[in-house]
């Protein structure tokens, strides 16, 4: 058991090192905050920065929890606590599906049809010109792909709660949604932040979806119409190709450094934020 333990502790020490030796020949080659700030992406010049990549997949991943996250929690709060319990079986499955779905199916789905909406309705509804390829389309998608995450936990979250304290607020004169705000939200409310960050760490390592609908453009997007280039999907479309090249393969490996990095410190942030709600 303690091997076991020690192989799950061990893991993430032993990517971010690879991660960091593939990376060296970059890192020695350039300062980091150039590399992090700067908008210069020619990698036939030499200039790496990632500064619009990283952009890019924050934009995608935080619009697409802005959406999910009440979907998913109101969704949840009906489920378990108003919906008759064949409405919860039924459910269930559905979730499951959603899950399973393989993400390139995902990606079709919105090319066919988020990709058109976003380019024929929604931009010319607020004056504007896309061509439906762009960082609203890529959370659109990416926000469909979370939803089964966030939302099973959810579910969870609530069925842990203890049926005794709904009932003792009942009993004590508080009306069904006031029960549910301030007992099952707030007892629930560590299980709840957890579920959000393991959904924004889940989503902001999602590939193939997003790389198919937001337009794979090396620019600092300026609003959710422009096309957009996540971290993810610039070491997906290039990694093999550019392998022979060793800057240009350290610097796709610096790139999966970024991610890794950015992916732990939003887990420290929501550690930190659990912390303190177990606190209070």
């Amino acid at each position: 058991m303690i091997v076991c333990l020690s192989f799950f502790l061990l893991l993430p020490v032993a990517i971010a090192t690879g991660l960091v030796l593939k990376s060296e020949d970059l890192l020695s080659a350039h300062s980091l905050s150039d590399l992090i700030f700067s908008s210069d992406w020619s990698p036939s010049e030499g200039q790496f920065g990632f500064w619009p990549f990283i952009l890019s997949s924050l934009w995608v991943t935080i619009i697409a929890l802005i959406i999910s996250m009440p979907l998913c929690l109101l969704a949840a709060i009906y489920l378990s606590q108003f919906a008759p319990k064949w409405v919860l079986e039924f459910m269930r499955p559905v979730i499951d599906i959603l899950a399973g779905i393989p993400s390139v199916v995902y990606g079709v789905w919105g090319v066919l049809v988020v990709v058109p909406f976003v380019g024929e309705t929604v931009a010319p509804f607020f004056n504007n010109e896309s061509l439906g390829y762009s960082i609203l389309a890529g959370a659109l998608v990416l926000s469909v792909m979370s939803i089964p995450y966030i939302l099973n936990m959810l579910l969870e979250v609530f069925r842990q709660v203890p049926i005794q304290l709904g009932e003792a607020s009942l009993a004590l004169g508080a009306t069904k949604w006031e029960t549910i705000k301030h007992v099952y939200v707030r007892k629930g409310a560590t299980g709840i932040l957890s579920a959000y960050g393991l959904g924004f760490s889940k989503a902001l390592g999602e590939t193939i979806a997003v790389m198919m609908v937001i337009g794979n453009v090396v620019q600092e997007p300026a609003s959710v119409f422009d096309a957009g280039y996540p971290l993810p999907a610039l070491i997906a479309n290039n990694y093999g190709e550019m392998m022979s090249i060793p800057s240009y393969d350290s610097a796709l490996m610096f790139g999966s450094l970024l991610l890794f990095v950015i992916i732990l410190v939003i887990n420290i942030v929501f550690r930190y934020l659990i912390y303190k709600s177990e606190e209070k």
